[in-house]
Formats: structure tokens, C-alpha cells, sequence
């Protein structure tokens, strides 16, 4: 035991000699190798000073701590005598850097937005590599997977550098093919028609969305996940989709979607903080007991918050949070939306970064929150989404920091600029004949935030150009205007006797006047003339001339459905009118439309839609050619287009009055195995009557109807419908038309 005390003793005694021994004091410093790196940010960067004691340990942590810098080549530090000798070599300081291979500025800019290398920063060959491999990732980001990116190095005098970056770009990656794995539940037809990605086409040459991009692919994960959340499957999972290469510039994306099990809501409440007025919530109350039972949407938990957040705010005058608990049992789902209280701030400064094209006062305009107003979370956040839907941005960021009073938060939106321009162009071929469209549309104008549209739709006996300009938020009104210019030539001269030209314009306004309900407002000033050919009928030959008309309309619009791209729940129901102010006819035209949708069973969605319309003359003179009513294709299938109702002499020549009723159920059992045909079930049923110019015509009025069986089939050109059909009913006069398909494609 004693001798085990004393070796015990002695290793102690050695530990202290050791650590006394390589222990010193600085007592002087030196620097050697440095021309452009003074001594005092060398000595910060080392954390050393006079009168510091230091060990041998510590000299590491300085070398390190000086080639963290990347202002270095070499670092050398030695400790000897209480004098610490530090010895570098600078490294290059960067002159210019370059970039060729590349011609679209705007790729320049991005690239070098996100460089570390820059001019008069320090060069070091880690950083160059780490540089190399940003741009490939950048590249990639724009569709260039084959890009190959080669730095040049130049030595210049004075321990100068040039860098430049020469890129070959090669080709595009192409997306080849498009498939889906796993639990997807859907075809593969309905979900390619929900992401943005399309596959590649040789005739695609305008269309950015067959290329691969990291950006898109992200985009359509995001796409693919809120349509399985509004479908009820609450445990959706939309695994990490790649690219699998499979011809020399085309890969096959991956998407491997787990759907899970789908979801009902069960039991859903609202917790509130003691001194908050829960009478303020009873319609949360009724619409809770509405959706229990129903399919899980993550849009109606979205509309809810929407509603507690307004309730809040306006009601309740406070400033609160809210959140949700959410618990799954036996695949019900119970929510508490739980508020709270927060303490009072107030706002001291709202500051907004990044936007570079898009004007400060478009993006002002979407926030809730103004400098001076209580601080709330709730639109703080909202302001952030409302930015967010502009679509005219990449990322949108909120911070919010602590002001300069101890009740005060300043907030900053940082957003990233992205194109907002578009080309379109397509075709489609059927029983109707070919169409060619072509379009150019710009969704954030001069950086104003307005919509610019120009469009032109040609068919064998139709032209018509469009140009529109649209402020969707004028003045901040919440208010939208819009003006179109139209140019319209229907040329029906070989079929109905009369060709028409219209030119004119249209200019008005629309806006949300209650929840769900829109208010539409605009007038119409055109001119038209009408000719005829020696097939007309005497009557008709008398419209023909020159006319001006300037109309008035009215529309109302109350939108139900539970989402506008393909609505499986909800109605809609739409009235417009139009109104003659300045007329040779004064034609007053009324329309009223109404759809409804539903799901009677698994992925089924069924709809029924009915149509009134009248044209007809307040004073009692004849309508025009161009303005009576025809049905319209869509509305009733089993006869041709437009050759139904009232005839004069050989002329189909449309009524004053149209009605259509029309029924539709999706039939997802008769093509299970197959993942790009869907097949449907319809009934049509139709009239179109009068004739004001001359009573004794017959007014074509009898009920047409007709049922029958559509497909619908996504081929590799592009989508094919077509239907066979069975007249029920109909008038003697009238063409059927058994058989109809359409072929589409865009490019």
C-alpha cells in the first residue's frame, strides 16, 4: 500500500512538472511572410497577445485558426524562448473572374450570385473545387446535366489570379418518361395531369416542362402531396422521386407515393383562452358537426384556420396564435384548434429584400400587417402566403426580429425573383375539325403585378385574337380590372350561309363582395359586320351591314367547389347578363349555369349541370345572326355541332332560347389494370327554340336527348377522348352524329 502511494505521488508531481514546463509567457511576436494581410487581423484571427500564457497544445488551434481564413497558402507557428514566430505565405488575391460558354445573362447571374470566389477576395484551391462542384449543382438546377465546367487559373503579377470558368453546356436533360410506384391508389393518367414535369415529345420545342429540374421535380412532390391530402389519405407519403437514365439525354423521374389508408374527420373543437367570447366561434361550432364523417381535406382545415384567424382579429381585437393537435383512431381523425394569447407588440418596421424586378408596392400590397399596427403571428404569416400566391417568386422568407423598444418586432420578407413569362402553343384534331392555338403571357408586367395575355385561337371556320390586361389588386382595393381587345371572324358561309367580323373592346372589374361570392362589372363597345352569300334566306340576307353595339354585363358568381382543378365536391352557380346600351338589335342576353359534383363512391366523381340562356330584343326588333343560340357541342353529345333546332330553308339558324341538362359519372372499374384510360357514363338533354324574324318558320322546339359511353385516354401524343352515343330523342330536322373524338397536343 506504500509503495502504491508513492507511485501514485509521482506520476501526480510529473503531470504538474510536464504542464509547468511546456507552459509559457509571451513576452514578444513576430510575423514574417505578410505584404497585404496586416499584422493586427493576423494576430485577431490567431487569438494570441503579450503577457498570454501558452502551450505547445495551443500552436495547433493558431495554425488552424489562420487557415480558416482561406487568406493563407502556408502557416508555420513555433514557440521557443517565450517568443512565438508566425510565418505565412499569403495566398493569391483574385483579380477578376470569368465565365464563357454561357449566353443567357440571366444563368450568369445565378451562377454567380451563389459564388464564394469572387474579385479581391483570396484564391485557395479547396475553395476553387468546392466553387466547381456549385456551379455543376446550379447547372443542374436549369435542366444542364451534361454540363462540363473547367477553371482556368492565370497567374498574374503582384500574387495576382484570374479565374475563369469555361462550361460546355451540352443538351438538356429530357424527361423521357414519367412513372409512379407504390401505393398510388390513382392512375398514372390522373397524376401526370396533376404535376407540372411532362415527358418528352419531338414536337415539343416551345414547352419548358420536359426538362429535368431539380426545382420542377420538387414543385410536383409538393402537387402530388396536396391532391392525395384533399383526397382524405392524411398519411400520405411522396418518397424522394430520382432520375434513372435511359437514353443518352432522357430520364426516366420516379415518383414512389405511399397513400396510406384513407382518412374520415371525426370529433373537431376549438380550445379558447378563458377571457376570449366563444359565441364569437358558434359557426365553427356548426361547420365542425358538417364535415364530421367526411373525407379528410386538408383544404377545409386550411379554410377553417382562415376563419379562426378572421374571427380573431376582427372579433376579438387580440393578438393570438393558432394552432392544431391532431390524432388519428381506427383511421378517424380528431383536430383541436387550440388559440392562445400572445403578449402585445406592435410593429416597428416592416423591411422587404431581394426584389429586384417586382416593385416594392405590388408586394406591400399583399400584407396584412401595416408599420404601427399590433404585431399578430397570424398575419404575419398570412402576409407570407398571400406573397407567396403572387407566383412571381422562388422562396419567400419571413423573419421576425426583436425592435428597438422593448414592445416592438420589425419584420423581413426576403424573396427570390423567378421568371413569370410563358409561351404556349398547341393543336387538336377531331370530328370538328383542327384547331391551332398560340399564346404569350406575362403574369407580372413591368414588375407591376399585372397580367398581360395575348392569345390566338384559328380553325377552319374560325378566328379569334385576344389581348387582355389585367390588375388583379388595383390601387389595393382587392378589387380586379381588366381590359381585352378582341379581334373575331366566324366564317360559317358554306354551312349556315353568313360570315361574321367583330373587333372591339371590353374593360371592367370583378371582386369578391361576399364569402364565395364574386361581383363581375364591365362594358363592351364592338364592331361587327355580317355578310351573306346566295344561300341565305331572303331574311337573312336583310341583316346583312355594318353594326355598333356597347353592352353592359352583369355577373354573379357563387363558387362552392372544394377546389377548381378537377372538383370532386362542391357546386357552382353562375348568372350573367347583358345589358344593350347602344345598339341596332338591343339584345338583352341572359345565361345561368349551375354544376354540381359528388363522390358516391371510391374514386367516382359524378356531376350534374344544367344551362338556361335567352337572347332576345328589347324592343322587339329581330336578334342578329351572330347572337342567336346555338347549343353548344359539350352540352349535347350524339349530334353535330350546330345543326339542331330552328332551320330556315336548309340554314340551321339557332334560337332565342336554349336549355341543357347534363349528367356524367366516372366508371373507375371498367379500365382498373389499365394506367391511362378513364371511361364515363353520360345523359344529355337539350332544346333550342324560336325564331323572332319570321313566325311562320317552324321554332324547332323538342326535347333532344341522347346517352352514351366517353373514354378518355392520355396516348403519347396527347389526349384523346371520344364518345359513342345513343340518340334517345330528337326532331326530324335534326343531324346526328354517333361517333365524335378530339385529339390535343401542346408543344
Amino acid at each position: 500500500m506504500k509503495l502504491f502511494k508513492i507511485f501514485s505521488l509521482t506520476i501526480l508531481l510529473n503531470y504538474f512538472f510536464l504542464s509547468f514546463s511546456n507552459s509559457e509567457i509571451i513576452k514578444e511576436i513576430r510575423i514574417d511572410g505578410n505584404e497585404r494581410i496586416t499584422d493586427e487581423i493576423i494576430l485577431m484571427f490567431s487569438n494570441i497577445e503579450l503577457g498570454q500564457d501558452i502551450k505547445d497544445s495551443q500552436i495547433n488551434e493558431i495554425i488552424k485558426n489562420l487557415y480558416e481564413t482561406n487568406f493563407f497558402d502556408n502557416v508555420s507557428v513555433s514557440l521557443n524562448n517565450n517568443k512565438i514566430l508566425i510565418n505565412v505565405d499569403e495566398a493569391p488575391l483574385i483579380e477578376s473572374v470569368t465565365i464563357t460558354g454561357i449566353k443567357a445573362q440571366k444563368n450568369i447571374d445565378l451562377i454567380k450570385n451563389n459564388f464564394e470566389l469572387k474579385a479581391r477576395n483570396s484564391f485557395n484551391d479547396v475553395a476553387l473545387i468546392k466553387e466547381v462542384q456549385s456551379i455543376e449543382s446550379t447547372l443542374k438546377s436549369l435542366g444542364y446535366y451534361f454540363a462540363k465546367v473547367d477553371p482556368f487559373i492565370e497567374n498574374l503579377d503582384n500574387n495576382l489570379v484570374s479565374i475563369e470558368y469555361k462550361i460546355e453546356l451540352g443538351d438538356k436533360a429530357k424527361i423521357g418518361k414519367i412513372s409512379f410506384l407504390g401505393n398510388k391508389i390513382f392512375k398514372d393518367k390522373k397524376l401526370k395531369n396533376i404535376i407540372i414535369s411532362e415527358e418528352y415529345k419531338f414536337w415539343k420545342f416551345i414547352t419548358g416542362k420536359k426538362f429535368l429540374k431539380e426545382q420542377l421535380i420538387e414543385i410536383d412532390k409538393r402537387l402530388l402531396k396536396n391532391f392525395y391530402l384533399n383526397k382524405g389519405y392524411y398519411n400520405v407519403k411522396v418518397n424522394t422521386s430520382f432520375a434513372k437514365l435511359i437514353k443518352n439525354d432522357e430520364f426516366e423521374i420516379i415518383f414512389n407515393v405511399d397513400a396510406g389508408d384513407k382518412i374520415i374527420f371525426n370529433d373537431m373543437k376549438i380550445v379558447l383562452p378563458d377571457n376570449f367570447t366563444k359565441d364569437n366561434y358558434k359557426n365553427l361550432e356548426d361547420l365542425f358537426k358538417k364535415l364530421k364523417g367526411k373525407k379528410y381535406s386538408i383544404n377545409s382545415v386550411e379554410k377553417i384556420l382562415d376563419e379562426i384567424d378572421k374571427i380573431t382579429i376582427q372579433d376579438e381585437f387580440k393578438t393570438s396564435k393558432a394552432f392544431i393537435n391532431e390524432s388519428v383512431e381506427e383511421n378517424k381523425l380528431n383536430i383541436d384548434f387550440i388559440i392562445e394569447e400572445s403578449e402585445r407588440f406592435f410593429v416597428e418596421k416592416i423591411n422587404i429584400f431581394g426584389n429586384n424586378v417586382t416593385r416594392e408596392n405590388v408586394i406591400r400590397n399583399q400584407l396584412e400587417l401595416d408599420e404601427g399596427d399590433p404585431f399578430s403571428e397570424i398575419l404575419a404569416n398570412k402576409s407570407q402566403n398571400n406573397i407567396k400566391s403572387l407566383n412571381f417568386f422562388k422562396t419567400v422568407k419571413t423573419q421576425i426580429l426583436d425592435g428597438k423598444n422593448y414592445n416592438s418586432k420589425i419584420i423581413n420578407f426576403e424573396v427570390e425573383e423567378k421568371a413569370t413569362g410563358e409561351i404556349q402553343a398547341g393543336a387538336g384534331a377531331g370530328t370538328e375539325g383542327g384547331t391551332i392555338f398560340f399564346g404569350v403571357k406575362e403574369n407580372n408586367y413591368l414588375g407591376k403585378g399585372l397580367n398581360v395575355d395575348a392569345n390566338a385561337t384559328i380553325s377552319a371556320e374560325r378566328f379569334k385574337g385576344n389581348l387582355s390586361v389585367t390588375n388583379p389588386n388595383y390601387k389595393n382595393s382587392d378589387k380586379s380590372t381588366f381590359v381585352n381587345l378582341q379581334a373575331i371572324e366566324n366564317n360559317q358561309l358554306s354551312t349556315f350561309g353568313y360570315k361574321t367580323n367583330k373587333t372591339g373592346f371590353e374593360l371592367g372589374t370583378n371582386f369578391e363582395y361576399l364569402a364565395d361570392f364574386r361581383l363581375g362589372l364591365s362594358t363592351s363597345t364592338f364592331v361587327e359586320k355580317i355578310e351573306t352569300d346566295s344561300t341565305a334566306s331572303a331574311r337573312q340576307k336583310t341583316q346583312a351591314g355594318n353594326y355598333l353595339d356597347t353592352f353592359v354585363r352583369f355577373n354573379f358568381d357563387y363558387d362552392k367547389r372544394n377546389q377548381r382543378f378537377r372538383t370532386s365536391e362542391g357546386y357552382r352557380s353562375n348568372y350573367n347578363i347583358n345589358v344593350p346600351i347602344v345598339s341596332d338589335t338591343n339584345t338583352l342576353t341572359n345565361s345561368y349555369n349551375y354544376k354540381i359534383y359528388s363522390e358516391l363512391y371510391e374514386n367516382n366523381i359524378s356531376s350534374f349541370s344544367l344551362l338556361l340562356k335567352s337572347a332576345t330584343s328589347v324592343t322587339g326588333d329581330d336578334v342578329k345572326l351572330s347572337e342567336r343560340l346555338s347549343i353548344p357541342s359539350s352540352r349535347l353529345r350524339g349530334f353535330e355541332r350546330g345543326k339542331v333546332g330552328p332551320r330556315d330553308g336548309s340554314d340551321y339558324i339557332g334560337g332565342n332560347y336554349l336549355t341543357a341538362i347534363n349528367i356524367q359519372s366516372s366508371i373507375p372499374k371498367i379500365f382498373d389494370n389499365s394506367q391511362n384510360l378513364d371511361a364515363i357514363l353520360f345523359f344529355d338533354a337539350a332544346n333550342v327554340w324560336g325564331v323572332d324574324y319570321d313566325s311562320s318558320l317552324n321554332d324547332g322546339s323538342e326535347i333532344r336527348s341522347s346517352i352514351g359511353i366517353g373514354i378518355d385516354w392520355l396516348t403519347a401524343v396527347g389526349p384523346l377522348n371520344f364518345s359513342l352515343t345513343e340518340v334517345i330523342s330528337k326532331s326530324d330536322t335534326d343531324v346526328e352524329e354517333s361517333f365524335r373524338f378530339n385529339l390535343g397536343t401542346t408543344f
